[in-house]
């Protein structure tokens, strides 16, 4: 009688199988690779979504860099849209477009949320993108951020940035009572330090005085937004571009409000993240929706993911519906979404996985591969759920692991065997995760 075969056996054979192996330090063999990812996912693409297992992985950063350039060069894509501050993205956008004079030195502290602009690999990203972009022959290409306003140092910051935006159109358009309503706005928003202390918002002791200013914003805001729908006919027509523009910012700056009134409240972790996530989405289908080709996304695995996303911080919230679970819903199989794995990375806290974990069976494959994940094409489900779990990171909260819901989660994941860390601009603040 034949011994069964072991759960690890089956999922080892599985991997050399369906992996689709290539050598990271060959642009060859990564275009390669990536063309029969793109092909296998069909031509309904939208959105095209990239996940990075936690904040901080260089080769994630780069790997993405890579990926979209050849997205570019050779699929139709036309974005990208990173996890960072929405309205400070414009800033960014226009740099890259050539319609904003200076450098990237110029862009670090305005033009990105979390001190993401220290990172070597978003300049060398952009810097690229504006090269493409002064060549005459060349289709122009966009950059996006689709993230709730946040300092660099992770809270979340005043709505000032988004409600300027929205003001200034009904400025322009000598829209009736509009300096009187800035002018409201501005009293009720005073010193945006006073909206971007953790400690305003704990749920132990969030101050009578601030809660006041929020409820009465958030009535100025939903006029602000009033105002601009029912003035459609006239301000459509005047500029169209701008008129979206301005009502996305408007209403992402209600969603700000949400999230931190959310976060006064015992449950508020989960409430605001959900509020986070699904704003995300709407930002990136708004940013979809106004761009020409398809769209590249990029942030962390959780947020990019279908299913629920849980955290290491929220405590028995249960998770919140990741902004993929809505671009899901929202687009159908115009979205899919290549998630991330790391088999080591010191830099981060993560050693070698254990033997019998997913990610040491995907390591012991050899080659940094990309792996398909649609649960209805993995006959190995049953053996791949029964595999022990890796442990986290030691320091690296924002690490995510592998687990069967993974394969749920993703239409391809991504390994990376050996991460290192990010590499920050010299004399800049380093960058939160």
């Amino acid at each position: 009688m034949m011994k069964a075969e072991t759960p690890e056996i089956i999922v080892r054979q599985w991997i050399a199988e369906n992996a689709i192996p290539f050598d990271p330090d060959s642009d060859a063999s990564l275009n390669e690779a990536i063309d029969r990812v793109v092909a296998s996912l069909g031509n309904d693409v939208r959105l095209l979504g990239f996940g990075e297992a936690l904040h901080g992985g260089e080769d994630l950063l780069q790997l993405r860099n890579r990926i979209f350039q050849r997205l570019v060069d050779a699929h139709g894509y036309r974005a990208i849209a990173i996890e960072s501050d929405f309205a400070r993205g414009r800033i960014v956008s226009e740099y890259v477009s050539g319609r904003r004079p200076g450098g990237y030195d110029e862009l670090v502290v305005p033009g990105f949320s979390y001190a993401f602009g220290t990172l070597t690999a978003n300049r060398e990203l952009v810097e690229w993108m504006r090269a493409w972009n002064a060549e005459p022959d060349r289709k122009p290409i966009e950059w996006h951020a689709f993230d709730l306003p946040a300092t660099h140092d992770a809270n979340v910051a005043s709505p000032r940035l988004l409600l300027e935006v929205a003001l200034d159109f009904l400025d322009k358009m000598a829209i009736a009572g509009t300096p009187e309503r800035r002018a409201r706005i501005v009293a009720l928003l005073g010193d945006d330090v006073e909206w971007e202390q953790e400690a305003t918002w704990r749920p132990a002791d969030p101050t009578l005085e601030m809660l006041e200013r929020l409820d009465t914003l958030r009535i100025e805001i939903e006029d602000l937004i009033s105002t601009l729908q029912i003035n459609l006919p006239e301000l459509l027509p005047a500029d169209e571009q701008r008129y979206h523009e301005a009502l996305q910012h408007a209403v992402s700056a209600r969603q700000v409000l949400t999230v931190l009134a959310a976060l006064t409240r015992s449950s508020g972790w989960s409430e605001a993240q959900g509020v986070r996530d699904r704003l995300m989405a709407d930002q990136l289908a708004y940013i979809s929706g106004r761009t020409a080709g398809k769209l590249f996304v990029f942030a962390h695995n959780a947020h990019l993911q279908r299913g629920k996303a849980e955290i290491p911080q929220q405590v028995g919230g249960g998770g919140n519906w990741a902004a993929g679970a809505h671009l899901h819903h929202r687009f159908g199989s115009g979205y899919a979404v290549i998630g991330t794995a790391v088999g080591r990375s010191d830099d981060n806290g993560i050693g070698a996985p254990e033997p019998g974990t997913l990610e040491a069976l995907l390591a012991d494959a050899g080659s940094t591969s990309f792996l398909p994940a649609r649960l209805s094409e993995l006959p190995p489900i049953a053996a791949i759920t029964s595999l022990p779990a890796r442990s986290p990171s030691a320091t690296d909260l924002s690490y995510q692991r592998l687990d069967a819901r993974s394969f749920n989660h993703f239409d391809w994941l991504l390994m990376v065997n050996n991460v290192t860390g990010i590499r920050i601009e010299p004399g800049e603040p380093e960058a939160s995760s």
